[in-house]
């Protein structure tokens, strides 16, 4: 039997069972290996030999009591609620149709950036080079050997007593040529439950690897709970790792139940591994929303906008747009994969299949569509539950009596902590959204006019920018610095860089990214226009400039007016801002639109400087040679305004 990576070589003395699997033995030998102690689901026999081989070696490492090949049915969703709520880990909803809620331990509430790991032979085809041997704000290296030992060190055993899971699931329609499939074995049915929401799962899987077997091996664990008193949800945080091998197609994870930390389809697989994946193949894999706008006339076009965690990118696509006679519907919130077409057109499908959308600060005012999504069919993570069975959120609406905080404790407005976790989440199906777009899930995917970029920046940025080209919109998504949010372990108000807000994904060494952004202007294709946006200026009393929300839809209209060649633009330092009443702003009374769109010199050359150390630093020799000539343009822009 082929060597299979997940059973690394120095692990095969420790166990006679993994030796007996790792050096070769019979089928009907390695079978009943397995079945001396594991008790395998019939289905295990259908699977394609390399799933197969997949699952085998994971149980014989693992040494669950049960291995479960899920189906995706109706059936099988309501057993897993069943057995969470014998296990304490999820509680009914009454209030709501078919809801949830969750509560994870206190120390499992976030992705844990500084514990996810990509392993390569070459440290520099992780991390810039500037960075060698040192902590990169870009990627955290592994080597192959601390790899193999770090999952040596975790996951013998790991499973013993509970049942794994196996998650056969397509991120992307089932059968669509930009879609991808992956296996991802468990010991979570939480994880199980939640990727039935947010990805494609079950048999039409199972069939589609009969036609191809290639998939991205996914091995997850939540470990061993080193808190006695949240035995409902198991995690080891002192241990957690997340890990990816993408020579390999390979992504494990140990210690968190948490979203990002074990639902491996989202940010390891969609983006880690979908950025190499599609540098390897021509494609870009981005942390991106995709929405569709109609206007009046009836013309529609989408938009493609990349904003940090937690910076509204939900809210933009599924924003109800202010403008009379505009219709905005979504295709997805979180993730774009995007590739040409035979035409030179760049085609983008959401691989995901549910939301999986931050709670606090969602409401009817700020997000009515969420609301009218989220309410039937969802489990709630973290939030705060009410006395009716219901839940509730900071930003919701005013607080009512008889809450109990996500920690499960009693709570009220002067108890000077929030009672849902900042980075709380709702798990909902796609298909609920009240505006899904009736392309969301095309196999060719929705055609892109324009890119945004954008983060919560509070000083000098203005409110909306065009690229002069795309080299000129590459340094633009280059160059994103945002606000902390709450969605990792970071902490304060503390102004990040976030290059495409993809600083936590980035799969390979981000000098080669960007070379394979710059490579894709190519001739023959049909450009996207690229925009920064910025819906968070505020004013010296700390009040934001601009109302957002469905307000953002003037911004859009302006957007895709330049895409038409239909609306006009003045030159500034940065790119191209709306020209006099080119920006729609009737009705909006006491705006100062000037300020919106003003570029302070003296914010401006120190920004320069940032961006300077932060490519010296940061990236070094890596970095294209086309990203400095734009901070050289930049500067003398400035210079001469």
């Amino acid at each position: 039997m082929m060597h299979f990576k997940i059973i690394p070589e120095n692990y095969v003395n420790k166990a006679a069972k993994c030796a007996q699997i790792a050096l070769g033995c019979s089928r009907a030998a390695h079978q009943t290996a397995l079945r001396g102690s594991i008790k395998l689901n019939p289905q295990i026999a259908t699977l394609t030999p390399k799933v197969r081989a997949f699952v085998e070696r994971s149980a014989a490492l693992c040494e669950p009591e049960h291995v479960h090949v899920c189906d995706g049915s109706d059936a099988e969703a309501a057993a897993l609620l069943q057995l969470m709520q014998q296990q304490g880990t999820v509680k009914p909803l009454p209030k709501y149709d078919n809801c949830w809620l969750t509560r994870t331990d206190p120390a499992d509430v976030a992705r844990v950036e500084s514990r996810t790991f990509i392993c390569s032979e070459h440290e520099r085809d992780v991390v810039p080079i500037a960075r060698a041997g040192q902590k990169s704000a870009l990627g955290n290296y592994i080597t192959p050997a601390d790899y193999d030992k770090a999952v040596t060190d975790r996951f013998p055993g790991c499973m013993r007593g509970r049942t794994m899971y196996v998650i056969p699931f397509s991120m992307g329609p089932v059968g669509s040529p930009l879609s991808k499939i992956g296996v991802e074995v468990t010991d979570s049915p939480y994880v199980v439950y939640s990727m039935r929401v947010m990805t494609r799962m079950g048999n039409k899987v199972l069939d589609a690897l009969r036609k191809d077997e290639n998939f991205v091996r996914c091995l997850h664990s939540v470990g061993r709970t080193s808190n006695p008193s949240t035995t409902g949800w198991p995690c080891d945080p002192p241990r957690t790792i997340i890990l990816h091998r993408p020579t390999d197609n390979e992504i494990i994870s140990y210690g968190s139940g948490y979203g990002g930390n074990s639902l491996l389809g989202k940010k390891c697989f969609a983006l880690r591994l979908g950025s190499v994946m599609a540098r390897r193949e021509g494609w870009l894999a981005e942390h991106m929303l995709i929405v569709g706008i109609t206007d009046p006339e009836g013309r529609k076009r989408y938009i493609a906008a990349a904003f940090p965690s937690a910076c509204g990118k939900t809210n933009l696509a599924m924003m109800t747009p202010s403008l009379p006679g505009y219709k905005v519907e979504c295709v997805g919130d979180d993730i774009a994969w995007m590739k040409f077409d035979k035409n030179g057109v760049l085609r983008a499908i959401n691989p995901e299949n549910g939301f999986f959308g931050v709670a606090p600060g969602t409401s009817a005012g700020t997000n009515p569509v969420a609301m009218a999504s989220v309410f039937r069919n969802t489990v709630f993570t973290n939030v705060a539950e009410t006395s009716d069975g219901g839940v509730w959120w900071e930003g919701m609406g005013a607080a009512p009596e008889n809450v109990v905080d996500w920690k499960g404790k009693p709570w009220s407005a002067t108890a000077g902590t929030p009672a849902a976790h900042p980075n709380s989440r709702f798990c909902t199906p796609a298909n609920q959204c009240p505006i899904i777009d009736d392309q969301w899930e095309s196999a060719e995917g929705v055609p892109i006019s324009a890119i945004l970029f954008g983060g919560r920046r509070p000083e000098g940025v203005p409110l909306v920018v065009e690229a002069r080209d795309w080299q000129h919109g590459v340094f633009m998504g280059a160059t994103m610095r945002s606000e902390a949010t709450a969605a990792a372990e970071h902490s304060g108000k503390m102004i990040m860089h976030d290059p495409f807000a993809m600083r936590p994904f980035f799969g390979y060494n981000f000098g080669d990214y960007l070379r394979h952004w710059l490579s894709m202007a190519q001739e023959g294709r049909t450009m996207p226009k690229i925009f920064h946006v910025n819906w968070f200026r505020k004013n010296e009393q700390g009040q934001f400039l601009w109302p957002g929300f469905g307000e953002n839809a003037r911004v859009l209209e302006w957007v895709l007016r330049r895409c038409a060649g239909a609306a006009a633009a003045r030159d500034a330092p940065l790119g191209r801002v709306p020209a006099a009443r080119a920006l729609r702003t009737d009705g909006l009374a006491g705006l100062d639109l000037e300020r919106l769109l003003s570029t302070p010199r003296d914010f401006w050359m120190n920004e320069a400087d940032c961006i300077e150390k932060y490519f010296k630093e940061e990236v070094g020799d890596d970095l294209p040679n086309e990203m400095w000539d734009e901070l050289n343009k930049l500067r003398k822009n400035f210079e001469q305004a």
